[in-house]
């Protein structure tokens, strides 16, 4: 677990009929904050499951080798995959949504960027009701802009509005493969039955060294669509050092004997 309240404090305002929370990264428990991320981030690359057999059959060191390759060398992709990981982890500590996928164990490079939505999770509101689906954009940068946002803004909106088709049919797919059958199948029905507007929620969830409230205030200024809105912004000094940090904490960690 991130943990975010123990290394982080929180602030929440109002944009009209929305919520804004922000996360600021408190410098003496930064040690704390790449620490527990160091320790969220190898799940994302690899099958914990497998990563177990590799250390009982190959020993830690080919072990942590093997984890080692997977990671990004860029710090680009770090920056985005790392965004990507505080986001999903976000919704699982903070959100009542319970199904979802860590896609980045599905790259098709360490090198290369993911295409498609950035996260999409499923909560189950009760028996006979409709899936509800929450749709995310995360943009990690050193400094957040207003430009960065709107793009975020236009790729929440694609697929008019809704979770694009690949992403449905790879989280279902991925799902089933998990023993998960009932939810998968659920969310392949309504694939195909039609997702309303009332079940989609959007997030925007940012990541960056500079405080993003007022430019998030902006950007949910502008919205005038009917999708519920969850907008979290978490920054800390030192951003690419503190991604740096992390990454290089995993590696570490894989090597300790």
């Amino acid at each position: 677990m991130l943990n975010l309240g123990k290394w982080c404090l929180s602030k929440t305002e109002t944009e009209g009929d929305h919520e804004i929370l922000v996360l600021s990264g408190v410098a003496a428990q930064r040690q704390m904050g790449i620490d527990n991320c160091a320790a969220a981030v190898p799940s994302h690359y690899g099958n914990p499951a497998f990563a177990a057999k590799l250390f009982k059959k190959l020993g830690k060191t080919k072990a942590a080798g093997h984890l080692e390759a997977q990671l990004p060398k860029s710090e680009k992709l770090r920056s985005g995959d790392l965004g990507e990981i505080l986001a999903t982890h976000y919704v699982a500590e903070h959100t009542t949504y319970t199904h979802f996928i860590k896609r980045l164990r599905f790259k098709d490079h360490r090198e290369m960027a993911m295409r498609g939505d950035d996260l999409v999770a499923v909560r189950s509101v009760g028996r006979g009701k409709p899936l509800e689906f929450l749709k995310a954009e995360v943009k990690s940068r050193a400094a957040i802009s207003s430009s960065v946002l709107d793009k975020a803004r236009t790729a929440l909106r694609n697929n008019h509005n809704r979770p694009s088709p690949h992403a449905l049919t790879f989280i279902s797919e991925r799902l089933s493969e998990q023993g998960q059958d009932a939810v998968a199948a659920e969310i392949a029905e309504a694939q195909l039955s039609g997702i309303k507007l009332p079940q989609i929620e959007h997030m925007l969830f940012t990541f960056s060294e500079n405080d993003p409230l007022n430019l998030l205030k902006k950007n949910l200024a502008k919205y005038t669509g009917k999708v519920a809105q969850m907008t979290v912004g978490l920054y800390v000094d030192g951003h690419q050092k503190f991604i740096r940090a992390v990454f290089e904490k995993v590696i570490a960690n894989g090597k300790k004997p």
